[in-house]
């Protein structure tokens, strides 16, 4: 069922002549500014009573009242697997399984994080998608976090807009990377022609993914991407861009190609490889809550770690 959230201020003196989507962002940190600015548009949130406008200038003593339908987690919990890397009352740090899709959609009703998520922590629920604030693709294996509150996930959300969030990958790609290290910095957007994919566009949303070649091997690399930006598909598409796909990515150039070296084992991990090769190895943020820094680093699951041992040789 759907969730009903009622809030109740009053506007302090302190806050004369600011704008009310200001002043209401500041007193609800758990809501993002937009989120707020889309309330007021839409007549859920009042003042005095009143439908208002989010560049209203307030003069101190208002009573604004908030009351929106959340949609809730109506998502049936589902007893899966989690491998929970750190939690604590604030948040939740998973290891993303490969094959494991994060939210359900069509297609995928059930069995996704989003329903483990709700077994291992039933308050969840209450918070909007569960408390996730950023995906990684259904193949791509590695680290999430999770917001186990509305403060926690709104100042995470907050983090990752400031670009103080660090995500970095390791990814196996075919070929010879030109440069030993560098950075792509082109603006991604929908595929012109093919909707379900994305590409590089002139008038796409900024992109930029900083990239060190860990190991060059003949005609294959292990490169490690740090995002600045975090679009759909932005390091499959940018790594593509350089000429170097992801090992087991077709959507993005990674088929599978035959090694010359003629090594009948890697060309067998090769062929079998039917996801890309792409895991979220280290996350690091502040503690919403203790200001601290934190940082979690994971292992590669094991088709991955596999196929790095045979091109190491």
């Amino acid at each position: 069922m759907p969730l009903q959230i009622h809030h109740t201020l009053v506007i302090p003196k302190i806050h004369t002549l600011r704008r009310l989507d200001q002043s209401v962002s500041e007193l609800l940190p758990q809501y993002s500014r937009a989120r707020l600015q889309q309330w007021i548009k839409a007549g859920d949130l009042t003042v005095n009573g009143k439908p208002a406008k989010s560049k209203d200038r307030l003069v101190g003593g208002e009573k604004v009242q908030v009351t929106v339908i959340e949609e809730d987690n109506d998502d049936r919990a589902e007893d899966i697997p989690l491998d929970v890397v750190f939690e604590d009352e604030h948040l939740l740090v998973v290891n993303k399984a490969p094959g494991l899709v994060v939210h359900p959609g069509a297609g995928n009703p059930g069995g996704t994080l989003l329903n483990a998520l709700l077994h291992h922590e039933p308050g969840l629920a209450s918070i909007p998608r569960a408390g996730i604030v950023h995906r990684l693709d259904k193949e791509t294996s590695g680290l999430m976090v999770v917001a186990k509150t509305l403060e926690t996930q709104n100042h995470i959300v907050k983090e990752i807009q400031a670009r103080t969030v660090s995500r970095i990958y390791d990814a196996l790609v075919y070929g010879v990377v030109a440069r030993r290290q560098g950075r792509v910095d082109r603006a991604i957007g929908r595929h012109p022609v093919h909707r379900k994919k994305m590409a590089i566009r002139r008038d796409g949303k900024e992109a930029r993914t900083n990239y060190l070649v860990l190991e060059q091997f003949d005609e294959h690399a292990l490169v490690e991407c740090q995002l600045d930006t975090g679009r759909t598909h932005q390091i499959r598409v940018h790594l593509q861009s350089l000429g170097n796909p992801l090992i087991g990515d077709p959507t993005y150039g990674g088929h599978y190609r035959r090694p010359k070296s003629g090594d009948e084992w890697l060309s067998d991990t090769l062929r079998d490889f039917k996801r890309q090769a792409l895991h979220a190895k280290k996350l690091a943020l502040q503690h919403p809550a203790t200001g601290k820094k934190m940082s979690w680093t994971v292992k590669p699951p094991e088709d991955f770690a596999e196929l790095l041992d045979l091109l190491y040789g």
